[in-house]
């Protein structure tokens, strides 16, 4: 094994439905990611999922706002928001993990987005970071130090949980080739990469871990 997983979580992020192919909100190839998280669980002790979890209220779908459609921006409770399609409604299909996804070591599930009037894409904090998750509270009482991070969508909720882990003091690893981005714009997902790496988080490949 490449490195050293003690104290260490493999953080799996909104692997559900209506982020695969197919789904209301889907990433393109979201689905290549499964078979690689699949193989990472293997070699950690310590698996935490989140999911994106709306009520149907939310302020975050473009179907709440008159005459507004997916992908453009407004103002949600003082923080620009961009409008989404429905997705990960409670307790609906598109809300549930991908059925490949093997969920047998997880130590818990964090859900996210469950208030009307704030998105939350990090699995940490809502994005006014009024909201907590207690996902870092649960972290660090475990004795978490090094956080490694796969899932959807690289530019959005992979994005912000990482730069959230990285600010509570975490060790923060993107698995690259676990991940994807939703790319509204062509360069996003390349962007956050950028991103992730300036603000410190270490971008690696499953081959790290698995070789």
């Amino acid at each position: 094994m490449g490195m050293n997983l003690k104290n260490s979580v493999l953080l799996i992020i909104d692997v559900q439905n209506d982020f695969l192919p197919g789904g209301a909100l889907a990433v393109n190839q979201g689905d290549e990611v499964v078979s690689v998280i699949n193989a990472l669980q293997e070699e950690f002790d310590f698996i935490v999922a989140t999911q994106d979890f709306h009520p149907a209220d939310h302020g975050s779908f473009a179907a709440n706002h008159p005459d507004k459609n997916p992908g453009e921006v407004i103002e949600l409770n003082g923080l620009t928001q961009v409008l989404w399609p429905i997705h990960c409604v409670q307790g609906s299909e598109g809300a549930e993990f991908h059925e490949e996804l093997n969920p047998i070591k997880w130590k818990a599930i964090f859900q996210k987005g469950k208030n009307p009037g704030v998105d939350s894409y990090s699995g940490f904090f809502d994005n006014a970071r009024r909201g907590d998750t207690g996902l870092g509270d649960f972290l660090q009482n475990e004795g978490i130090m090094n956080v490694f991070v796969t899932g959807l969508a690289q530019d959005y909720c992979v994005k912000f949980t990482a730069l959230d882990s990285v600010s509570l003091g975490f060790n923060t690893y993107l698995i690259t080739d676990a991940t994807r981005a939703v790319n509204l714009n062509p360069k996003d997902g390349d962007l956050a990469l950028e991103e992730m790496k300036n603000a410190g988080v270490k971008l690696i490949e499953s081959t790290a871990i698995l070789d």
